[in-house]
């Protein structure tokens, strides 16, 4: 899916008011009161996380796209039109979302998760998150009218790159130039409320250190059912004992395992052809840098050489990793980032997990003999 943030924002278990109706707590948040608007997401959320779920195939990933559509909520309620239809207003949202991340994950929904290093935040950050959207919606107010409806339809809206262009009647091209117009200028403008949020972000500083690393093991937590296992990714730097763990998802954790298994495979996978595509356009992946971490979700990118010059392409971590172990690109990590610190819930999984790099390699390709021995035509 393309760049986002995870907020992970799951509500608490207090009782929710419905006294005061949708439209006058509207009203009210739309004057600058904060518990108003925490009391509609509250009262409307399971319903937006469930049908979010019922897009995606996947409660996860349902609630995820739910904690997207609060955030555009907040940062964009004065386009409310009819402030008593508020549930249905943020259900849609939360639709929109939903089917924006389906189109763009692969088939296997269930397993695309985000990169994760470290538990989520839960409800006691929802005033917060309420006052940087107040200030995330006034640098956005900021922006030229173009820039502007081209954020709020594409990031708050859900709407995708075809979609803005049809509703501003302008090309895919023009919406893409506008974003990156908008993100040029709002980066300057956001990045001391970012700086504000102790712990929120472990980046690169203006001259980063780079270090060589590579994958040391993938490490599988036990579980009765074998699809709720957690897949862990290890990246140690290569002239040190430093290590960084990526929680990762099971099917980038099998391709991990099948390349470093040196394992043969019947068909390409889909990250032997995206390296063979990138030759195939007279280009070359020069490296992939793990760049940053915005709690819980860790960021990557692919740095490629073409005929044009060098060009660096957003990616998740284990995505990044999984190119430059089948193009045999070098690992690079932002020193930095090997001082985060891992939360003890998700230390004692790391602990507790096996190294099952060459069990999962073998299950894999105990699978596909299966799945051709059935289906000799595949």
């Amino acid at each position: 899916m393309g760049r986002r943030q995870d907020l992970r924002w799951v509500p608490g278990r207090s009782p929710v008011s419905l006294a005061r109706p949708d439209a006058e707590l509207v009203r009210a948040a739309l004057r600058g009161e904060r518990e108003p608007l925490a009391e509609l997401l509250l009262r409307h959320w399971k319903m937006a996380a469930f049908l979010a779920t019922r897009v995606l195939g996947s409660a996860d990933l349902g609630h995820d796209a739910a904690q997207e559509a609060a955030v555009a909520a907040m940062t964009n309620l004065e386009r409310l039109r009819s402030p008593d239809r508020f549930g249905a207003w943020f259900c849609g949202i939360a639709l929109n979302v939903a089917r924006r991340w389906l189109r763009q994950l692969r088939t296997e929904v269930p397993t695309l998760l985000l990169d994760q290093p470290s538990a989520l935040p839960g409800p006691a950050e929802a005033a917060e998150m309420a006052d940087v959207a107040g200030r995330v919606r006034a640098a956005i107010d900021q922006l030229p009218d173009g820039q502007r409806d081209a954020v709020l339809l594409f990031y708050l809206q859900g709407l995708s790159h075809l979609e803005v262009a049809g509703e501003l009647g302008i090309s895919r091209g023009a919406v893409k130039a506008r974003l990156h117009q908008a993100r040029a200028a709002l980066a300057p403008r956001l990045a001391p409320m970012i700086d504000d949020r102790e712990g929120q972000i472990v980046t690169t500083n203006t001259a980063s250190e780079w270090v060589d690393a590579e994958v040391s093991e993938i490490r599988r937590t036990r579980a009765d059912d074998p699809a709720k296992s957690k897949h862990i990714m290890i990246l140690a730097e290569r002239d040190g004992e430093r290590t960084l763990p990526i929680w990762i998802g099971p099917s980038e954790a099998t391709a991990l395992a099948l390349t470093l298994a040196s394992a043969e495979t019947p068909r390409p996978f889909t990250y032997k052809l995206a390296s063979s595509l990138v030759a195939a356009a007279s280009s070359g992946i020069a490296e992939v840098r793990i760049t940053r971490l915005v709690p819980p979700v860790f960021y990557a990118s692919v740095i490629v050489d073409s005929p044009r010059g060098r060009s660096e392409v957003d990616a998740r971590p284990s995505d990044a990793v999984n190119l430059a172990l089948v193009a045999g690109a070098p690992i690079k990590i932002e020193s930095g980032l090997f001082n985060t610190e891992t939360p003890a819930s998700h230390a004692e999984e790391l602990e507790s997990g096996t190294v099952a790099t060459a069990d999962i390699a073998a299950e894999a390709q105990q699978l596909m003999r299966e799945s051709t021995a059935s289906d000799p035509c595949r």
